[in-house]
């Protein structure tokens, strides 16, 4: 570890991080509300009304596969028709806005693009940074005159005294979701409020039967929303059969195993489906330029280190290494490791102190110092233990 290396103790934060204070802005404060039908954002629209706020229900109307639309989970009829009724108990005004073009244009396209170029994206990600607080949040100020948009995720906000917001993760450590709001701007956070991330869900749930709300019961989504249940293969086969490839699988060796059906199919860590002899085999990485899948033994996933950009950093690109903890995937453990700023910040080397077995290009590699969120950016490579030896037939 270098003399130079930043730690927690030495982190050049905005500000002493016991100086940023939860964000109360005054009441009769316009605030949009993000509302799906579901019991988080219910209680974040019953929580800010309850605190004097100028409260807007928004529900956001996106696409869906044409026939398939009762199936989304995120904005049915069924959904909608529960936000609307929230609403109504809450006494105030409820808006449906209807981006189910520019939801098409972007995160899906964004999907199929990822996958197409040997990825695995996650498209919540996109969503959040394009659709919710970019469609959503420009309606809430322009059209509906709000200060603020606020939506029912589990993550904390706070504010240091010269103005810039940090993002914290959620007090309920089952249900933090600082990882899908790490891809957020400084200028969007400013604009965002985070009631329930003070919460845990328990607590979340009671308050929904105590204040008389009808989805304190209701069960959390947990599919892709466009997905409408469906298996992504299926989806990808209907809509981009381009992507049913078929290509050559190799050891890690370079011996020729098998075929795989197109690398979109696969995910690093898989062990199933690959209808290969011998083994056990792991997918340990793909080779987009050749088509190729590569699989090895168990031994074969770890790595320890791996590349991530373009960085968005939560206020300020850094330029000095630092020690931190990263998320490689939403449900992933926070793994230590240290950081190295490349090209003026703009992406980061991840030196990991452990190796870990499913580093995957397309998710987002999202960097944390004690609990803050400092960084987020799309892994976009991986290092290989040696060098990658020729193919060869037996």
């Amino acid at each position: 570890m270098t003399a130079s290396l930043k730690t927690a103790a030495t982190f050049p934060w905005p500000g002493p991080p016991a100086q940023a204070a939860a964000r109360r802005p005054p009441p009769g404060t316009r605030v949009a509300v993000g509302m799906s039908g579901g019991v988080d954002s219910s209680v974040a629209a019953a929580w800010l009304v309850r605190q004097g706020y100028d409260v807007v229900g928004v529900m956001l109307r996106l696409w869906s596969e044409p026939g398939r639309e009762a199936e989304n989970r995120c904005c049915t009829l069924e959904a909608e028709d529960l936000a609307r009724h929230v609403a109504r108990i809450l006494g105030i005004p409820f808006h449906v806005v209807d981006v189910r073009a520019r939801f098409r244009a972007t995160v899906v396209e964004d999907f199929f693009r990822g996958y197409l170029q040997g990825q695995t994206p996650n498209p919540c990600l996109t969503c959040n940074r394009l659709i919710r607080w970019g469609a959503m949040l420009e309606y809430a100020q322009e059209q509906l005159g709000a200060a603020y948009l606020a939506t029912g995720h589990y993550a904390r906000l706070r504010a240091w005294p010269a103005g810039v917001v940090g993002l914290r993760r959620g007090v309920d450590a089952a249900k933090d979701q600082s990882y899908v709001l790490a891809v957020l701007t400084q200028a969007q956070l400013q604009r965002t409020l985070l009631p329930v991330g003070e919460w845990t869900k328990a607590q979340v749930r009671d308050l929904a039967r105590e204040w008389g709300l009808p989805v304190a019961a209701r069960p959390d989504s947990q599919d892709l929303c466009f997905l409408a249940g469906d298996d992504y293969r299926a989806f990808l086969r209907r809509h981009k059969p381009e992507a049913a490839r078929p290509g050559p699988i190799f050891s890690v060796e370079g011996r020729r195993l098998g075929q795989h059906q197109g690398l979109a199919f696969y995910t690093i860590g898989q062990r199933r489906g690959l209808g290969l002899s011998g083994g056990p085999w792991y997918v340990v990485a793909k080779d987009p330029a050749r088509n190729a899948l590569i699989v090895g033994p168990r031994t074969a996933l770890g790595r320890r280190e791996f590349w991530a950009g373009p960085v968005n950093w939560v206020w300020r690109p850094l330029a000095e290494p630092f020690r931190g903890q990263v998320k490689i995937r939403y449900r992933a453990r926070l793994a230590a490791a240290t950081l190295f700023p490349h090209d003026e910040g703009r992406t980061l080397r991840i030196v990991l102190d452990a190796p870990l077995r499913d580093i995957t290009p397309g998710q987002a590699a999202v960097v944390y110092v004690d609990d803050w969120v400092i960084a987020a950016a799309p892994i976009v490579r991986v290092a290989t233990p040696h060098p990658a030896p020729a193919p060869r037939r037996e």
